[in-house]
Order: C-alpha cells, then sequence, then structure tokens
C-alpha cells in the first residue's frame, strides 16, 4: 500500500509540485512553522530542556493528527496528502530559475530566498556555487528522505520527518540563540538524515556515472559541519569536476569552510544546469521502482 501511496504523491509532486494555484491550501510546513514560532515566541528560553520540549511537543501534535488521517482508507486521498512532504519540483524549478537571469543583482536576490549565507557581495561563480549546495542538500532533505520515511512508515513517517526537518531548518543553528534550544532538533534532525542522505550521494554519482563521485565523496562529505549535509554536496561537486564550499559569510561573519571536491573553483551557469539535469534521471529511477512495488 505504500508504494501505491508514494508513486501517486511523487507523480502529484512532479505535474503540481507545491499546488500553488490552490489558494485556499495552506501548505502543511507552514502550520509547522507558525507553530515553532508561537512556541519559541512564548517558552523560548536558552535551554536544551525547553529546545527539547518544543521538539516533542511539535512531533506528537503532527504523529496524533497524522495517524487519524493515516486511517482514511483510500489511497488517492492519502497520495495527495503525502505529496506534501515532496520538493522535488519546487527545489528544482527554484534553482533553475536564479540561473535563468543574466543580472547579477536578480540572482542574488532569489538565491537569497534559499540560503541563510549572506548574498550581497557574492559574484556570479557564489551564486551558482550556493545553487549547487542547495541542490545537494535539499536533494536529500526534500525528496529521498521523506519518499524514505513514507515507503517505510507511510504518510505518518513522512510527516513527522518533515517535522524534524522544519524544526532544524529553523532553530538547529550553532549560534549563540540556538546552541542550546536547537539541540536536540539538530540532533534527531542528524540521525533521522543519516541513511538518506548516503542514498542520495550514491545516487548523485550514479547518475554522474562518476567512480570518482562514489568512492570519495565520504572522504570530502565528512568535513562539512554537520554528519550528513556534506556527503550529497560533494558528490555533485566531484560528479561536475569543480569546488564547492570554501569560505562562506553568514549573518557578517565569514566562515572558513572547507572545500568539497576538487576542480575548478570557477561555477558557471553551466554547472548549475548539469547539476540539476540529474532530476530527470531520479525520476524515472523512482517512479520505475515505485512502481514493480506496487506490481
Amino acid at each position: 500500500m505504500f508504494y501505491s501511496i508514494a508513486l501517486i504523491a511523487y507523480v502529484l509532486d512532479l505535474v503540481f509540485g507545491e499546488f500553488e494555484k490552490l489558494k485556499f491550501l495552506k501548505h502543511p510546513i507552514i502550520f509547522m512553522g507558525d507553530y515553532i514560532k508561537w512556541f519559541e515566541k512564548r517558552f523560548y528560553k536558552d535551554s536544551v530542556l525547553r529546545g527539547g520540549l518544543l521538539t516533542i511537543s511539535l512531533v506528537a501534535v503532527v504523529f496524533v493528527i497524522t495517524s487519524f488521517l493515516s486511517m482514511i482508507d483510500n489511497i488517492f486521498i492519502q497520495g495527495f496528502l503525502a505529496s506534501f512532504t515532496l520538493a522535488s519540483k519546487m527545489l528544482y524549478d527554484s534553482v533553475k530559475d536564479i540561473v535563468s537571469s543574466d543580472d547579477l543583482d536578480v540572482k542574488k536576490q532569489k538565491i537569497s530566498y534559499l540560503v541563510s549565507r549572506d548574498t550581497s557581495s557574492m559574484n556570479n561563480s557564489d551564486v551558482n556555487k550556493a545553487a549547487i549546495e542547495t541542490y545537494g542538500e535539499n536533494l536529500s532533505d526534500g525528496v529521498i528522505a521523506p519518499l524514505f520515511y513514507l515507503l517505510c512508515f507511510g504518510i505518518v513517517g513522512a510527516f513527522v520527518y518533515k517535522a524534524i526537518n522544519t524544526l532544524d531548518s529553523m532553530v538547529g543553528y550553532r549560534n549563540e540563540k540556538y546552541e542550546k534550544f536547537g539541540k536536540v532538533s539538530a540532533i534527531v534532525d542528524d540521525i533521522l538524515n543519516y541513511i538518506p542522505a548516503r542514498i542520495t550521494a550514491v545516487l548523485i554519482a550514479l547518475f554522474f556515472f562518476s567512480k570518482e563521485a562514489l568512492f570519495e565523496f565520504g572522504k570530502y562529505g565528512k568535513k562539512h559541519d554537520s554528519l550528513n549535509a556534506g556527503l550529497p554536496i560533494s558528490a555533485i561537486a566531484l560528479g561536475l569536476g569543480v569546488k564547492l564550499g570554501g569560505p562562506t559569510s553568514y549573518f557578517g561573519k565569514v566562515k572558513d569552510k572547507p572545500f568539497f571536491g576538487r576542480g575548478r573553483d570557477i561555477i558557471e551557469n553551466s554547472d548549475v544546469l548539469k547539476a540539476i539535469s540529474i532530476k530527470n534521471k531520479l525520476d524515472i529511477l523512482v517512479i520505475t521502482v515505485l512502481i514493480l512495488g506496487v506490481l
């Protein structure tokens, strides 16, 4: 049954994405974000315990709601609901849109919607680098991971994963405000992404037909602060023959990040297009596997 739900969800996301035209629908991730903001405003404290309560409470709410929804005996309704946990089309369209303009200021504005790093002083190569890194990391978080948990645990698993991932994206920062408050969210997110991130990196290497990427993504990926994020980023870098990472400005401070991959320092628009072109191969693979699972 989970294969059928996943197949419907994937196809719906492939065709309709976030259902932007359905104005009456509010994306479930927005509800999760609103809850996190409400909890933080009301109960924030520089405390691991307080942040842990945020994580537990959000997961509990999402678990209860989706458990009831999972009782709906209609795979099309469940597939429709599950499609909200996938972001393949949105991710592809957002990154492709960045390189659609020749105006650097426009590109910097567009990339600022996708990354937390400072964008004001970026050159064209910096923007392209950020776009590829974002695509690699979010291919795991926004596509492979929710699909993995959907197949394992149905819509309950997919939405609980998205709850944890949303928490990490909002409070899982290692700074003065969130170091303690976001610690539980960050740790749980690392645990849940451990397998999906490695699946994503392997798939990227295979899609590039790159032996180098397949056997060396771990060598570079382990240099990343995150247990998981550096793996798909490194796989894409090695597949493209470029260096990603390096010194990056966040909130006015330059962070001396390591380099992921080896090769060219200058990242061209064509590199971004080549990176996101793996989506076609991923779509074919996923749909084929899901159809075989249904049969």
